[in-house]
C-alpha cells in the first residue's frame, strides 16, 4: 500500500527519468529540503529506459556540446561517485555521410567541436570501414568521428541518481500520477504563482514545480497553463542474439541520411532506425513492419550484419520540439514553474548536466553554461535554434 505524499514541499519534480532524478539529486545536494520527485510509474520507466543509451558530444550547437561534454564527464566518474556500474563503453560515435552537403555541414560542426576541446575529426569512407568493418561504403563520401563518445545503461544511471537523492532526503513517489497544477493569481503577466500539485495520491502544496516529464511534458504544461511545444514521436529498437565475432572497439555507427544505427550490446548488437512513416502520439505499440524496414537498411549499409538473429525489441517515445532542441527555463508568467523537456532524442545523454543546470536555475545560481537560448520563448520570438545532428 502506498503512503500519502507529504502535504508540503519546497519543490515538486514531475517525472523520474534521468532528467527528473538528476534534478532532484542536485537540488538536495545544494541543500534544498522538502524535494519531492513524482513518477506515475517507476523511476526510469518512461523514455529513459527505452533509450539506446548513446552518449555523444557531436552536436552542431554550442550549448548542446557544452551540456553533452559535462554529462560525459559525469558519466565517466559515475561508478566512483554514485557506486553504480553503468557499463559505460567509449568506443566513439561514427557518423556515415553520403553527400557532399552533409560532409560540409559535419566538417563545420567538427571544427566547432574541436574549438570547444573535443577530439572529433573527419574521416574518409575507407577509414570509417576500418573502425566499423561490417559497413558497406558504397555511396559514402566521408564520416565524422569522436573517439570519446559511447554508450551506457540508462536504467543504471537513473538508479544511481535515485538512490543518491533518497540518501539526501528526497521523497520519491512511485505510481503517483499528476492530475492537476493549481495556481494563484489572475493570469496577467507575472501575476500567477504555483500553489500546489494535485496527484492521484493527494495534493502537495509547493512554491516550485519542475516539469521533467519527457514526451508527456506538453500535457503537464497544459495543466499549468504553460505552452510547452513537445510532441511524442515513436521510435523502435531491436537487440540481436549473440553474434559470432568480437565487437570490442566497435563504435556507435550511424548512417546519417537514413537514421539507421547500431552498437554493441552485451554479446549482441543493438539496432535502431526511424519508421518508414513517422508515428506521432503516445502509442508504444511495436510496428510489425519495423523489422522489414530495419533489415533493408542493414542489407544496404551493413551487409556484414545481415545474418544477425533477433533476440528482443521495444518501442519508446522521442520528445520532439519544432527545432529539435530542448526546452530549459522558467516560465515568465507563472512564478515557480520550471521545465526541462523536449530533448528530441538526446535527453538521456544530457541528463546529468541538465540536472545541475536546472537545480541552479531553481535556486537562483549561475549555471555552468548559459541555457537561455533554450528558453521556450524562442518560438514566440521566431528565434528557433536548430540542432542538425539529430538521430
Amino acid at each position: 500500500m502506498h503512503s500519502r505524499p507529504p502535504s508540503h514541499a519546497e519543490a515538486v519534480i514531475i517525472g523520474a527519468g534521468v532528467m527528473g532524478a538528476a534534478i532532484a539529486y542536485h537540488l538536495a545536494r545544494q541543500g534544498m529540503r522538502g524535494v519531492v520527485l513524482v513518477e506515475r510509474d517507476i523511476p526510469g520507466a518512461g523514455s529513459t529506459s527505452k533509450a539506446a543509451g548513446g552518449v555523444r558530444c557531436q552536436f552542431s550547437d554550442e550549448v548542446n556540446i557544452a551540456l553533452a561534454m559535462r554529462s560525459l564527464e559525469v558519466l565517466r566518474g559515475f561508478e566512483t561517485d554514485f557506486g553504480t556500474d553503468i557499463e559505460l563503453v567509449t568506443n566513439g560515435y561514427l557518423f556515415l555521410l553520403d553527400s557532399a552537403e552533409a560532409a560540409d555541414v559535419f566538417a563545420a560542426n567538427v571544427a566547432l567541436q574541436q574549438r570547444m576541446g573535443l577530439d572529433s575529426r573527419m574521416l574518409s569512407a575507407a577509414a570509417a570501414k576500418e573502425l566499423s568493418p561490417h559497413i558497406n561504403t558504397d555511396g559514402l563520401v566521408a564520416a565524422a568521428f569522436n573517439p570519446d563518445d559511447g554508450h551506457c545503461t540508462p536504467e543504471a544511471v537513473v538508479s544511481g541518481y535515485i538512490r543518491a537523492a533518497r540518501d539526501l532526503g528526497v521523497t520519491v513517489l512511485k505510481s503517483c500520477e499528476v492530475t492537476g497544477i493549481e495556481t494563484s493569481g489572475t493570469g496577467a503577466a507575472g501575476s500567477r504563482t504555483i500553489r500546489s500539485v494535485v496527484t492521484t495520491r493527494g495534493t502537495i502544496e509547493c512554491p516550485r514545480v519542475v516539469c521533467a516529464a519527457g514526451a508527456w511534458s506538453g500535457l503537464i504544461g497544459t495543466m499549468a497553463g504553460v505552452d510547452l511545444p513537445v510532441e511524442p514521436l515513436r521510435r523502435e529498437i531491436m537487440v540481436s542474439e549473440p553474434v559470432g565475432f568480437d565487437t570490442t572497439g566497435m563504435p556507435f555507427t550511424i548512417d546519417f541520411s537514413t537514421g539507421f544505427y547500431f552498437h554493441p550490446e552485451g554479446p549482441g548488437l543493438l539496432f535502431g532506425c526511424p519508421d518508414e512513416t513517422d508515428v506521432w502520439g503516445f502509442s508504444e505499440k511495436r510496428d510489425p513492419d519495423f523489422l522489414g524496414c530495419l533489415s533493408e537498411l542493414i542489407g544496404r549499409r551493413a551487409p556484414g550484419l545481415a545474418d544477425v538473429r533477433v533476440k528482443h525489441g521495444w518501442a519508446g517515445l522521442y520528445e520532439m520540439t519544432p527545432d529539435h532542441n530542448a526546452l530549459i527555463g522558467q516560465d515568465p508568467d507563472l512564478d515557480g514553474f520550471f521545465y526541462a523537456c523536449g530533448f528530441s532524442g538526446h535527453g538521456f545523454l544530457m541528463g546529468p548536466a541538465v540536472g545541475e543546470v536546472v537545480a541552479d536555475l531553481v535556486t537562483g545560481r549561475e549555471p555552468f553554461v548559459d541555457v537561455s537560448p533554450l528558453d521556450g520563448r524562442r518560438f514566440a520570438a521566431a528565434a528557433p535554434r536548430r540542432e542538425l545532428n539529430i538521430v
